[in-house]
Order: structure tokens, then C-alpha cells, then sequence
């Protein structure tokens, strides 16, 4: 028998198959979860990569953000540990979030959002991956997307 819980952490694929910015996404989510000494590292890789003022904005919305999956959330966020390869189903679907908020698809975004937190704390967790996944969006601009070699029509998924 399947627990929420469990549902959550169904591992789904792996990580590798994120882009940079949904794999950014999940190992923020990993690291806030992780504690204090994550939530350092976590903010220091925003002020490296982001300077002392974006830093402490782009940690700021990480914070308000899983904040309010934690206190707001249709059931507890699931997430798999710092180093584990495997991307949770509830990890998979924040980074779609992220993602598409990050690309201005902001009803996808809200569509997402509407999954992890009750309804009327949807508008405000899409605003804030907005703010999240932008930020990525400037922290991976260098980083080129994986790739196959091919390009399948965008449609076809398999």
C-alpha cells in the first residue's frame, strides 16, 4: 500500500536527465532541507555566483519558497537525500515549477504550484519560484544543456 509520503518519493528518474536549472532547483531544495549548514552552503554559492546583494535575494526566496511548502503544502514535500542520485516524483515536480516559471510560463507554473501548496497559497509559491528560477536562470547561463546529439520534434517525448 502506497503512503502520500511514499507517493512523493517514488523515484521517478535521475537527475542527470535535469536540465541545469531544474537540477539547481532540486539540490537548493535538498540543501534547505538538509539544515543550517545547508542553508550556508546554499547561500554561499548564491553570493559566489551572484554577488552579496542577488545572494541574499535569491536565499531569501529559496527560504520563503520551501517555507511555505513546508508550512502550506496539500501534504509533506518529499525529497531524497544531499548525494542521491534518483529525482523523487515531489522533487521532479518542483523543478518543473521552477522551470517554467523561470521561462515566463507562469500558468504552468501556477498549475505546479497548485500541486504542492493549497490552492490559495499557489499564486505566491509561482511567484517565488519566478524569483528562484531566475536567478538559476543568471547562475547556469554558461552551462550548456545536455544533449543526445539529435533533436526530436518537441511534441514526441519517447
Amino acid at each position: 500500500m502506497n503512503t502520500p509520503s511514499s507517493r512523493g518519493g517514488a523515484a521517478v528518474g535521475r537527475l542527470s536527465d535535469l536540465s541545469p536549472i531544474e537540477a539547481g532547483a532540486v539540490m537548493y531544495l535538498r540543501l534547505w532541507g538538509d539544515g543550517a549548514e545547508g542553508r550556508t552552503n546554499a547561500e554561499s554559492d548564491f553570493n559566489i555566483a551572484l554577488g552579496a546583494d542577488q545572494g541574499r535575494a535569491t536565499m531569501l526566496a529559496l527560504d520563503r519558497l520551501c517555507s511555505l511548502c513546508a508550512h502550506h503544502g496539500r501534504r509533506p514535500l518529499v525529497r531524497h537525500g544531499l548525494g542521491c542520485v534518483c529525482l523523487g516524483a515531489d522533487e521532479n515536480c518542483f523543478a518543473q515549477m521552477i522551470a517554467a516559471a523561470s521561462e515566463g510560463a507562469r500558468e504552468d507554473a501556477m498549475m505546479m504550484a497548485s500541486l504542492i501548496v493549497r490552492p490559495d497559497f499557489a499564486p505566491a509559491l509561482a511567484s517565488l519560484s519566478e524569483e528562484l528560477g531566475l536567478a538559476l536562470r543568471r547562475m547556469t547561463a554558461a552551462i550548456p544543456m545536455p544533449t543526445t546529439g539529435h533533436q526530436p520534434p518537441i511534441s514526441v517525448l519517447h
